[in-house]
């Protein structure tokens, strides 16, 4: 986030956010705070704790529990990431080997446990039901969502409702949960919390769709992960759906073989594919009308630098290249 207001108004924060992660990652058994450490301090770009931490200001908050919740989106944001890296059997993100590259399939799923129930200890030490029942439901949804993509996975015959579907549980949900955070620890009115919640729903669902675009447009070295991973793990996203209904037969067929086979073998035929059609102009509009309803989204939130920051927020989810 280059931002230089995201920058001046974050930098603060994020270091206190950073401490309390740290503390909360404390474990006497000695793999559990070696894989935590290692997958949380790997360079991610914290866009979920920033979210809670703009929120909160956005709203007037001046304490510290922001930053526990931070903290907290986080951890649970994490954990899924080391689940996720050993269903899809990932060997890269964030330019660095996944934690089970490093540490095997056994350790990521059992440090992910123990990320998700730190998170849950977190949550509890806070004494507020509504965060707790916000943060519980999303981590479940997430789940749901994990289990959707799963199904999905080697089907080139889903939908685009479909493909959404997935996006607004697996990650769009926890954004959300971030937005309405803030919200809730400031004690807002809950049409101003349903207006954060719904920002980052928007967001979160423009920032996945980039992600989707950047496994057929990016540099591996700049997004940190292998370009045409998607396209291995059988992924049918956005740019191929799109491919196939506006390429020729004989393309889309090539495309749904790749799918149903998880094969990457014709991943730069395909990749002409997807640019011939359009495919990734197409993914970004779309993402490009998610981050215009995330900022009508705001249009009941005060003005301050804090909800110009999450304007900002919202351009940088849709313009990056990583």
């Amino acid at each position: 986030m280059s931002s230089p207001l995201l920058q001046t108004l974050l930098t603060a924060d994020m270091a206190q956010v950073d401490q309390v992660i740290r503390a909360r990652l404390h474990s006497e058994v000695a793999l559990v705070q070696q894989v935590s450490e290692y997958i949380i301090h790997s360079g991610g770009k914290r866009l979920r704790p920033a979210l809670v931490v703009l929120s909160a200001k956005a709203m007037g908050h001046i304490g510290v529990q922001h930053h526990e919740l931070a903290a907290v989106v986080e951890f649970i944001h994490t954990a899924t990431l080391l689940h996720d890296d050993v269903v899809d059997a990932s060997t890269l993100r964030r330019g660095r080997d996944t934690a089970n590259a490093l540490f095997g399939n056994a350790a990521s799923v059992l440090v992910g446990d123990f990320l998700y129930s730190r998170a849950f200890q977190m949550m509890v030490s806070l004494h507020s039901m509504r965060v707790m029942d916000v943060l519980s439901d999303a981590t479940n949804i997430i789940a749901e969502g994990e289990v959707l993509q799963l199904m999905n996975c080697n089907d080139p015959d889903i939908d685009e409702a479909a493909y959404l579907r997935v996006i607004r549980y697996k990650t769009a949900k926890l954004f959300e949960a971030a937005g309405r955070l803030g919200a809730i620890i400031q004690g807002a009115p809950r049409a101003q919390e349903d207006a954060l919640g719904d920002y980052g729903m928007h967001l979160g669902t423009a920032f996945q769709i980039i992600d989707d675009v950047l496994d057929y447009s990016g540099n591996s070295e700049v997004i940190g992960k292998n370009v045409g991973d998607d396209l291995a793990e059988g992924k049918p996203t956005l740019p191929l759906l799109f491919a196939m209904k506006h390429g020729t037969p004989e393309q889309a067929e090539i495309i749904r073989n790749a799918i149903k086979q998880g094969d990457a073998g014709r991943f730069d035929e395909i990749l002409a594919i997807v640019q011939g059609t359009g495919a990734l102009d197409h993914a970004r509009r779309q993402a490009e009308s998610e981050a215009d309803l995330a900022r009508n989204a705001l249009s009941t939130i005060p003005d301050s630098q804090y909800k110009a920051a999450l304007l900002e927020l919202s351009a940088f989810a849709v313009s990056r290249e990583f």
